[in-house]
Formats: structure tokens, sequence, C-alpha cells
């Protein structure tokens, strides 16, 4: 069968939310869509959970839903796995702790066959639990893609992979780098995948909820570990591009990872000079106001530390 979309889905510890994501999910499916559900190696009954809700209330589907097991290697090695099983044109990710929106599956099956976009991104709403919060996202096109990516980095918009549709073909006939670390892992791909689309198109409509009250989230982690897990992606995205950054995803991106990297290595005492040995270098070469969420201070002072002691090892 042909599919126009393919909703890829990692689980991993959320028996308490997965029932709630796949009924509002496999409740609105649609011709031309496909699920395909990553278990990454759960320790928990999400599985089961999903495979009872299938069985009691959507055996019908089953042509149209694949559940593909590995060990654990962490969310971003879980969403390649399901890009890479995949069989949609286009391929949409969601957590399987937040949930959609009614109709969102429709809504973006509706767009992309008509718009035909490399990428169509949407809104979302954040839930608190408590009280709800709405993004809408700016107003980006192909010929702004550049800016769209410097955005994400300079947080002036959302870089999340949930709310962004893409044409399965700019993941597979494009080297992408895929993040090794689940923060801020979403910034990294989107990166890449914005630069090699050749349209690109809102949908002004919210179609997806983040939950932001759950407790075992990967945004629940101290600030320290959060944020040295973001500097390692970072520092992995630059070293991949690192010896053809003209024209790269990141060229104008890079100094401010870098200078990033560099602070946290120095505020949390962590030696990422002899993990990422071009590091030092690289941070003498970046440019000073590339913030990436780094005040002009803490950058000079990381170009300044760089300069006297000379950090290699």
């Amino acid at each position: 069968m042909d599919y126009t979309l393919s909703l890829v889905v990692p689980i991993y510890g959320v028996e308490r939310y997965i029932a709630h994501f796949a009924e509002i999910a496999l409740g609105q499916w649609c011709e031309g869509v496909e699920y395909v559900f990553v278990n990454d190696g759960t320790k928990d009954r999400s599985v089961e959970i999903l495979e009872e809700l299938i069985e009691a209330k959507y055996a019908h589907l089953r042509p149209c839903i694949s559940i593909v097991h590995q060990q654990n290697m962490g969310l971003p090695q879980a969403r390649r796995t399901g890009f890479l099983n995949a069989r949609g044109e286009w391929i949409l990710c969601a957590d399987s702790d937040d949930w959609l929106s009614d109709g969102a599956l429709a809504r973006v099956v509706e767009e992309v066959r008509r718009t035909g976009a490399d990428l169509l991104y949407f809104d979302l709403v954040k839930e608190y639990g408590d009280h709800q919060s709405v993004k809408h996202e700016r107003e980006y096109t192909a010929d702004t893609r550049l800016q769209f990516i410097s955005d994400i980095f300079g947080y002036r918009t959302a870089g999340y992979t949930v709310t962004k549709c893409f044409r399965r073909s700019l993941y597979t006939d494009n080297e992408i780098h895929t993040p090794r670390l689940s923060m801020h892992e979403d910034m990294c791909l989107m990166a890449q995948i914005i630069f090699y689309a050749r349209s690109i198109v809102h949908l002004p409509e919210v179609l997806y909820h983040y939950r932001k009250d759950n407790p075992d989230s990967l945004c629940s982690q101290s600030r320290r570990v959060r944020h040295l897990a973001s500097s390692r992606n970072m520092l992995d995205l630059c070293g991949h591009y690192w010896d053809h950054l003209e024209g790269s995803p990141i060229e104008g991106v890079w100094g401010g990872l870098v200078l990033r990297a560099g602070w946290h290595a120095l505020i949390y005492k962590i030696n990422l000079w002899s993990e990422f040995p071009w590091l030092a270098e690289a941070v003498r070469k970046a440019p000073l106001g590339c913030r990436y969420r780094t005040p002009l201070i803490f950058q000079l002072v990381t170009k300044i530390y760089v300069r006297l002691f000379k950090p290699t090892r």
C-alpha cells in the first residue's frame, strides 16, 4: 500500500500516557496514514498497553501499524529507526507522552497533498496541567530557510521535530547527522532537514499538545546534565560539518554553538576540550555575537580562557 504520511512514535517509559496518546492518534486514522511505533527497549508495560488497545479497538488498522523493537538507544536513534522503517512520502513525528489535536492527521495529509511542500510546520500548545500556553510559529519560506535555522538556535522560533512534517526523501537522500543524546536533538535534526527543503509551508493551526507536566521527561533533569548533553550534541553536529562548513546547514550558526559549549566546559568543569580536540581552535575563530543563548560577556570570557590557558587535554 502507498502511504502519504508515516507517523513515527518512539516508546520508552510511557505506560502512564501511551493509552491516551494511541487512543487519539489511532482514532483519527485517515486514508494514506501509517503508524510506526518504535519500542526503544522500554522496561515498563508501554508496549503491552499499546498492543492491548490495538487488539481491543483498532485491530482493523493492523495493516497500517508497525511496532519496531530495538534495544534502548535513546530518542534520536529511536526516531532514526522509525524514519528508516517508514513507508510514507512524508514523515510526522510525535512523542508518546503528548497528544495530537482532533483531526490533526487529516489536516496534515490534506495540506501536504495540496501544497506538495518538502516541509510543513504548524503550531502547538504547551500543556502544564493547570494551564496552557499556545505557541504560534513565525512565517518562513524556502527563501528564508537560513533565517529559520538561525532563529531556531537563537530561540526565536521552535525547533521541535513534532511540529514539522517533512518529505522522507530529505532524510534518506542527504547525509543527515543523527544526534547521540536526547537534549536539543530536535534542533540538530531539524536544522538539517530545513536546509535541504526546497519548499516550506506554515499551517497556522494548533495541531499538537506538548505535555510539560511529565515528571519523567528529559526536561526534568538537572540544568547541568541538560546543558552538557546539549553541548555534546551541538559539538557532534559541528564536527560532522567541520571540514565543509561553507554551504552547510550550520554555516551561519556554528560560532554560537562552539562558544556555548566552551562556556559550559568552563562553568561545569567538564573537559570537553579533550573530548573534542578541535574545540579550542574553534572557539578562537568563532565570531563574537553569535548568541545561542550565551551573553556576550560569557563568550568573551570563554575566548580569553582559551587564549590564556590553551586547553587541549
